[in-house]
């Protein structure tokens, strides 16, 4: 009686441990979903190559032991686009997605992921949103299952302004952005948060061009010149935020600096080089020099590709997916999305949370300058010899920013 007491217990332990495993060696196919054509493409293309590359080292290594496959297609940062390429991608077998350029296509993401998942129990998708910081996405638009790991537009510019109160120099500040929610959103935060923190600083101008459609940024500079702005805020990316650097050295504007978001993204800091030394700040989750793990990373990216891998926050999708996974001991979005709810993990940057309130992860952020690489930051920029250099960091309490999102969830009563 005891021996068979004794079998019946083994196989009891054996099944907990088969089902606490399940996920051992099972691929997860992950939909990246950016432009990989259009003036974008070199963004996009630098992105879905770091996505590649984090999921062969993950797969070497991960908390669930799973394998990842990356599907990527090219949505021509188009919403209707993204449509298309979510169907495609869950043709496929994707049940989880990524994509981060452009609110507009997070937004479609959202919406046909919601109506999929409700309708077809058993085939839910998530989304896993790496760089579309548009607050209302965890705000008004908020949805279960859609988890931010980029810290959003209001965040950075709290840490932002939370900095340029402190300098005395800023006086005149000009506002450039692009049309659509992200630069519409950088502006209505740095006037309410500027207002807040230094309402002497005056606002001298402010602008909205086209999205990844301007070639030449020397109208908007002469705009920015004769207003006698000593500092611009712009949330720009890729070209956008490039050539409108060259367009202000080409004008001579020397004395002004530029706060930004998107200071490493591809292009940009071959368009900085030497000329905008001391010149240009970003505020971000991370940094080219951040040590550890992710720098060798960095560097073994760069070697291979022979291009910088800025877009970090590729690594803490992986990490936590990885975490999560084994949490849940199962790679169904179903379960995944319940552990991800008030999850703590570690990334690259320290120890972070996933607010259960919005899906918005809760992290620290850094103000860095653009200066000559050396010392304790070796990492440069598009080999520029120059580099992003901490100036500030600020701790996630402190770039924190309030929710209005009322979460709907799944079987919630």
């Amino acid at each position: 009686m005891r021996f068979t007491l004794k079998l019946a217990a083994a196989a009891v332990l054996a099944a907990s441990a088969a089902g606490a495993f399940a996920q051992q060696g099972e691929t997860v196919k992950i939909a990246w979903l950016d432009p990989l054509s259009g003036l974008m493409a070199a963004v996009g293309t630098n992105q879905l190559k770091t996505f590649q590359f984090l999921a062969e080292e993950f797969n070497k290594k991960n908390a669930a032991g799973v394998k990842y496959e990356i599907i990527g297609i090219d949505n021509k940062l188009s919403p209707q686009e993204t449509t298309s390429a979510l169907r495609s991608a869950m043709d496929q077998g994707a049940r989880y997605v990524v994509q981060g350029n452009g609110s507009g296509p997070a937004l479609a993401i959202i919406d046909a992921i919601d109506k999929n998942n409700a309708r077809n129990p058993g085939k839910e998708v998530l989304y896993v949103n790496y760089a579309a910081v548009d607050p209302d996405l965890t705000n008004s638009k908020c949805s279960y299952w859609h988890f931010r790991v980029d810290a959003d537009t209001s965040m950075k510019m709290e840490a932002m302004t939370t900095y340029m109160k402190d300098q005395p120099d800023i006086k005149k500040v000009y506002i450039l952005g692009q049309n659509y929610s992200h630069g519409i959103q950088v502006a209505k935060y740095a006037k309410e948060d500027l207002a807040r923190k230094r309402p002497d600083i005056q606002i001298v101008g402010e602008d909205l061009h086209p999205l990844a459609q301007v070639r030449d940024f020397a109208p908007y500079v002469a705009k920015i010149k004769a207003s006698g702005a000593d500092t611009v805020i712009t949330g720009n990316w890729g070209s956008d935020l490039s050539l409108l650097i060259k367009a202000a050295q080409d004008a001579g504007l020397n004395d002004v600096k530029f706060y930004t978001y998107y200071g490493t993204v591809s292009g940009t800091p071959t368009a900085m080089g030497s000329a905008s030394a001391g010149k240009v700040y970003m505020v971000a989750y991370g940094h080219y020099n951040m040590g550890g793990d992710i720098q060798k990373l960095g560097l073994d990216f760069k070697n291979k590709f022979h291009e910088d891998m800025y877009t970090l926050a590729a690594y803490t999708t992986f990490e936590m997916l990885s975490d999560a996974f084994a949490k849940a001991h199962s790679t169904d979005p179903v379960k995944v999305a319940a552990v991800l709810e008030d999850m703590h993990f570690k990334s690259f940057n320290g120890d972070v949370v996933m607010r259960k309130s919005d899906h918005q992860l809760q992290q620290g952020l850094y103000v860095a300058r653009w200066e000559k690489a050396g010392g304790k930051y070796p990492l440069d920029g598009e080999n520029t010899g120059y580099t992003f250099v901490p100036v500030k960091y600020y701790d996630p309490f402190v770039a924190s920013t309030p929710t209005t999102c009322q979460m709907k969830r799944p079987n919630a009563g």
